[in-house]
């Protein structure tokens, strides 16, 4: 039998080359900005420089010690993190119910819960406007300019894309694992945590990656739905834009900073990103 031919050495280096040159074009604009956040203003607009010879760190500090900016950014790890954290208990509950039980039309539910990512976002914003400024108005309490609010909304619109996420790895998981477990003598509840949650974690993982993510850059909502209180990060770099100009050192500053919370937090999920948990799982 023939076997498979090897890859030519001239192939190899190929395709090692065009990724390297993918990745640097891919993170290029990551350089730029923190170039950009390292300089001043005269030297932004002096001659094009894409090597940073003195850092200005007074574009940090001004930020860090910028009051408005520590109340955004709370704001933003807040909203995420609770986002995150809720649309993934909610898939990981919904996914299990649509997988494992015999639901009429279950597989219209799935494709009518995705239909809700087909529609662009403009399209539910007077709708959500509307609903947050005055129906969901009770005394001095509203939706409008709140983190709640903010939380809920997302969980929305992230909750369709979780689920089908979740679906694929609920499914790979034998059904044999939840017999001999509900054999032992567990409930449903049992099941769901002792057994699919520890097999699951890495969808799981990449799942509240994703949604921490689309909560993190949603920009739209959070302009329109908050004001004052709930503002996001998102939101707040467009403050640097005003009427005398834009002061491009502390947004790329700004920028950068916005980029640590999300690297902690890929950080901390990214050792349950692994794969073939459920190799050898099931018992002979």
């Amino acid at each position: 039998m023939m076997g498979r031919s090897p890859l030519k050495p001239g192939r190899g280096w190929l395709s090692l080359a065009f990724w390297i040159v993918a990745s640097l074009i891919t993170l290029f604009p990551i350089y730029w900005m923190f170039v950009v956040s390292a300089k001043s203003r005269v030297e932004l607009f002096g001659a094009p420089n894409f090597i940073i010879r003195s850092f200005f760190v007074e574009n940090y500090t001004a930020t860090l010690s910028n009051p408005t900016f520590q109340r955004y950014m709370l704001n933003s790890i807040i909203v995420a993190t609770s986002n995150a954290l809720l649309v993934t208990t909610l898939a990981l509950l919904a996914t299990y119910a649509l997988s494992r039980y015999r639901l009429v039309g279950k597989e219209n539910i799935f494709f009518w819960t995705i239909t809700n990512r087909m529609a662009p976002p403009a399209v539910f914003l007077l709708p959500l406007f509307l609903l947050f400024t005055q129906t969901f108005t009770i005394g001095s309490f509203s939706l409008y300019d709140t983190r709640i609010g903010l939380v809920l909304l997302y969980c929305v619109f992230n909750l369709p894309f979780a689920i089908w996420t979740l679906r694929g790895i609920i499914d790979a998981i034998p059904r044999e694992l939840d017999e001999q477990a509900m054999v032992d003598g567990c409930n449903t509840w049992q099941v769901l945590t002792g057994v699919i949650f520890p097999l699951a974690k890495p969808g799981l993982a990449v799942t509240a990656i994703l949604t921490w993510v689309f909560a993190w850059n949603e920009y739209l909502f959070a302009a329109t739905l908050t004001s004052v209180n709930a503002r996001t990060i998102t939101t707040g770099l467009a403050e640097f834009v005003t009427v005398t100009g834009t002061n491009w050192g502390q947004m790329a500053a700004t920028a950068t900073l916005t980029l640590v919370p999300a690297l902690v937090f890929l950080g901390l999920v990214q050792q349950h990103i692994v794969a073939g948990l459920t190799f050898g799982a099931v018992k002979e």
